[in-house]
C-alpha cells in the first residue's frame, strides 16, 4: 500500500512538472548532435530527486547529509537544464555535494588518496551517466536493472541500506519510465535527472563498497563505463575537443547509423548489463578477476564494433559538412 501511494504520488508530481516545463518552455529542441527529431520536454528526471525527497520525509530524515548533496546538484542541473550556467559554477556545486556525500558515508575517516580515488570516480560516474543519456529509454531502462541490483544484494547478499529507500527510488524511475521509455517520449531526463540519479546510485555504490570493503562492485556500471572510456579515447584519437557535444558512442551509433530502435538498443544495454551482474554474483569469489575479464571482452566488442561501423558515421559528417 505504501508503494502504491508514493507511486500514484510521484507520478501526479511528475504531470505538474510536465505543465511547468511547457509554461516555461524548458524544452529539447533537436540539432545536428540529436538522435531525436521532435521538441521534447527536457527534466524529466527531476522525479528521481522527488523520489529521494519522499523517503526522506517519510523515513523521519535519514541520510541528511546526502539529501542536501543531492539537493545541491539537482538543483545546479535544473538550472543549467532551463538555463545555461558555467562550468565553474556547476563545478563548485558538484564539489560540494560530492563532499557532502563523503561525509554521509564517513569517508573523511578513511587515507587521503582513498578520498582522492572517490572524487575521481564519483565525477567519472557523474559524467559518464549524463553523457549516455542520448536516447529514449537508455537512462531510465539501465538505472532500472542497477537499483534492482541493489535491491537483490541488499536483501539477500550484505545488507547496507534501508531497503526502502531503494524500492522507493525505483518507484520514481518506474514513474519516468512510463514517460520515456517509448517511441516517442513525452520527456527526456534532462541533466537535472541523468546527474540526479546518478548521485543516488553512487550513494549507493560508494555505502556497498565501504561496507564490503571491495571495489569491484563497480561492475554494475561496467556497461556505461567501458562505453564512455573508450568513446573518450577515441574522440582524443580523432583530435576533438571532449567538451563538446557528439554522436560517436557506441549506442548512438546504433541508433542514429543502424537505424536500431531507440528502445531495442536501450533494452540490449539493459540486458547486458543485467546479465554480467547476474555473472558477477555468481562468481563473486572470483570478483576481481570477473570484474577485469568483463571489461578486456567488452573493450574488445567495443573495438570490433567501431572497426565495422563508425565509417557510417564519419560519412554522415563528411556529407552534413
Amino acid at each position: 500500500m505504501y508503494y502504491s501511494v508514493i507511486f500514484i504520488l510521484l507520478f501526479l508530481i511528475e504531470l505538474s512538472y510536465f505543465s511547468i516545463a511547457d509554461k516555461f518552455n524548458i524544452i529539447d529542441k533537436p540539432n545536428e548532435r540529436s538522435s531525436h527529431t521532435y521538441v521534447t520536454l527536457r527534466g524529466g528526471g527531476i522525479i528521481f530527486y522527488f523520489g529521494a525527497l519522499a523517503y526522506f520525509l517519510v523515513s523521519g530524515f535519514e541520510y541528511p547529509w546526502f539529501m542536501l548533496a543531492l539537493t545541491l546538484i539537482s538543483f545546479i542541473s535544473f538550472v543549467d537544464d532551463a538555463h545555461s550556467v558555467s562550468n565553474w559554477i556547476r563545478l563548485v556545486f558538484h564539489f560540494l555535494a560530492m563532499t557532502l556525500m563523503l561525509y554521509q558515508w564517513g569517508g573523511f575517516l578513511f587515507p587521503w588518496w582513498t578520498i582522492l580515488l572517490a572524487l575521481i570516480l564519483c565525477t567519472g560516474i557523474i559524467n559518464a551517466y549524463n553523457f549516455m543519456d542520448g536516447i529514449n529509454g537508455i537512462t531510465g531502462g539501465y538505472s532500472l536493472v542497477v537499483l534492482t541490483a541493489f535491491a537483490y544484494i541488499n536483501n539477500v547478499i550484505v545488507y547496507f541500506v534501508e531497503q526502502d529507500f531503494i524500492y522507493t527510488v525505483l518507484c520514481a524511475v518506474l514513474v519516468f519510465n512510463f514517460f520515456n521509455f517509448r517511441k516517442q517520449a513525452k520527456c527526456f531526463a534532462g541533466d537535472v535527472g541523468a546527474v540526479g540519479i546518478a548521485f543516488i546510485i553512487l550513494f549507493l555504490m560508494g555505502l556497498l563498497i565501504i561496507k564490503t570493503q571491495n571495489l569491484s562492485w563497480i561492475i554494475l556500471l561496467v556497461v556505461y563505463g567501458v562505453d564512455s572510456v573508450l568513446t573518450i579515447i577515441h574522440r582524443l584519437m580523432l583530435h576533438e575537443n571532449i567538451g563538446l557535444p557528439h554522436r560517436k558512442h557506441l549506442y548512438q551509433i546504433m541508433a542514429n547509423e543502424l537505424k536500431i530502435p531507440h528502445l531495442v538498443v536501450a533494452t540490449i544495454y539493459m540486458v547486458v548489463q543485467g546479465l554480467i551482474i547476474i555473472g558477477f554474483i555468481y562468481f563473486y569469489t572470483y570478483s576481481y578477476y570477473y570484474l577485469a575479464s568483463t571489461i578486456i571482452i567488452l573493450s574488445l566488442c567495443y573495438i570490433a564494433f567501431m572497426k565495422k561501423y563508425f565509417r557510417l558515421h564519419h560519412c554522415c559528417e563528411i556529407h552534413s559538412y
